[in-house]
């Protein structure tokens, strides 16, 4: 034998031998522990109308990483800060496609959507050009006037009701205010009257969108009843897209008449927004702007009116939470004035709260569903490709091993704490973290404080007459986003 056929045969032997190691070794891997599926259905039983609840019950049962059979979908669902770290960021990457809903099939929202795009050119110039025109530092210092003009209005309306002795609906002035907001930025003008008490409309069609996409469907279980639609998701999920598609396109329309009308250009993120698509056609449509439009007005108020409804029924329950709120806000800002954006930073109390709502009651229980593309090795365990991913952001923020009395609401624990809620780390990331964070994050950090300093500042707050603080209904509304199953009404009294 020569030299050339020994070098050769060692090669392939050693060849031979690695690829071998590696096929035992991937056979030695496992799924993550979990409840033995029964046929057909899986683990479906068991996710119960509060699938946060229930999932946070069986990972005490499985451990942090759980693997679960829904239907036909391997489900891997996460419930730590730990492995939330190793999927958002030490393998973002490898977890970064998104488990598309059937629900946003609807008017093929998915297909144009910065949330549910897939990582891709596209998904980065949209993301660049939202962050450019919207949500950069600049943009929102430039914007901060609308954002103090739409807080004075909600205290102006708050005054009214104190004047005529009536109850205020907190998630109705709440999400009033930042859909005016919203639309002012977008539209330059009101999409609700700040001093109507009458519902808005628009908050059942975004609330019935969120609650569509969040439900668990049949059709995201068994793919082959896409076309049957069994509960009817799609169907109604159709419908409030197609009214705020509608709603958009005459608002396109009627700016497009204008600029054809008049020379003068408005100031907002609609006229930046179509003067890139003139300008770059291939970087954004008209189906990109409404679908980006869509995504601002269901992230940026259902999510911001939650987290403020949940913050002021918590302060509310602990009238001593209340005080010491109202305490700091007088010291550092004076008593009965309008919080500045620039005066949060002074405000760690107010801050302590709103870090312990997000702790409690993160806008959504669930991140938006990963999916992982290929298998994807995890600790001693395999994803397998096609896998749903869950990260349990409800359970995260009521993990005893991170966080002492957990179920207990109690600011003055981040008082000596450096936990951010910015996504580094992963004990509190209501906003999600890596690639995929929330990119409403910057606007929703600036508005939260800004609204509830001032109500806790200008009103002293109670429950209407026969509730008792402790007797407060705090049940949860389970879709994409949690928010409080029934309205806070609460009687304001001016400080």
């Amino acid at each position: 034998m020569d030299y050339y056929t020994l070098v050769l045969g060692s090669i392939f032997a050693l060849s031979f031998l690695y690829i071998l190691s590696k096929i035992l070794r991937k056979g030695s891997k496992k799924l993550p522990p979990g409840p033995t599926p029964w046929p057909i259905i899986g683990n479906l039983h068991l996710l119960g109308q509060k699938p946060h609840i229930s999932l946070a019950n069986l990972a005490k049962i499985y451990g942090p990483i759980m693997s679960l059979k829904l239907g036909q979908i391997t489900t891997i669902v996460i419930s730590s800060s730990t492995m939330a770290k190793q999927v958002l960021k030490n393998q973002d990457q490898a977890f970064s496609a998104r488990f598309i809903p059937n629900a946003l099939q609807a008017h093929n929202h998915y297909k144009f959507s910065v949330v549910w795009l897939h990582v891709c050119p596209q998904w980065r110039t949209l993301r660049r050009i939202l962050n450019t025109n919207l949500l950069s530092s600049n943009r929102l210092d430039a914007n901060q006037h609308l954002r103090s003009q739409k807080v004075k209005e909600l205290l102006a309306y708050c005054a009214k009701c104190c004047q005529e002795g009536e109850v205020v609906d907190v998630g109705q002035v709440a999400f009033k205010t930042n859909l005016n907001l919203l639309s002012n930025t977008l539209f330059s003008k009101d999409l609700a009257d700040p001093f109507s008490d009458s519902k808005v409309e628009l908050k059942d069609v975004i609330w019935g969108i969120m609650a569509e996409v969040g439900k668990p469907n049949l059709v995201d279980f068994f793919p082959l009843l896409e076309k049957i639609d069994p509960q009817g998701i799609r169907r109604r999920a159709t419908f409030h897209f197609g009214k705020l598609i509608k709603l958009f396109d005459g608002l396109i329309n009627e700016r497009l008449e204008e600029k054809s009308r008049f020379s003068s250009a408005k100031s907002d993120v609609l006229e930046d927004f179509l003067y890139i698509s003139e300008e770059n056609p291939e970087e954004i449509n008209h189906n990109h702007i409404k679908s980006m439009i869509l995504d601002l007005f269901g992230a940026g108020t259902d999510t911001t009116t939650s987290t403020l409804e949940w913050a002021m029924a918590e302060i509310i329950r602990q009238p001593e939470i209340m005080e010491k709120a109202q305490a700091e806000l007088a010291k550092v800002i004076g008593k009965g004035k309008i919080v500045e954006e620039a005066d949060v930073s002074r405000l760690l109390y107010l801050q302590c709260i709103i870090k312990e709502t997000l702790r409690m009651h993160p806008p959504a229980p669930f991140l938006i569903p990963r999916k992982v593309e290929q298998d994807v090795e995890m600790f001693d365990y395999i994803i397998p490709k096609g896998s749903q991913v869950l990260v349990n952001v409800w359970a995260i923020g009521r993990d005893s091993t991170s966080w002492e009395d957990p179920l207990v609401f109690k600011p003055e624990r981040f008082w000596s704490s450096d936990v951010d809620m910015r996504g580094q780390d992963f004990e509190l990331i209501p906003f999600g973290a890596g690639r995929r964070i929330c990119p409403g994050l910057p606007l929703a950090l600036r508005m939260v404080p800004v609204m509830l300093g001032s109500l806790l500042n200008s009103f002293t707050w109670k429950l209407e007459p026969g509730i008792a603080p402790k007797d407060l209904d705090m049940e949860e509304k389970f879709g994409i986003t949690l928010a409080i199953a029934h309205p806070l009404r609460a009687i304001p009294s001016p400080i």
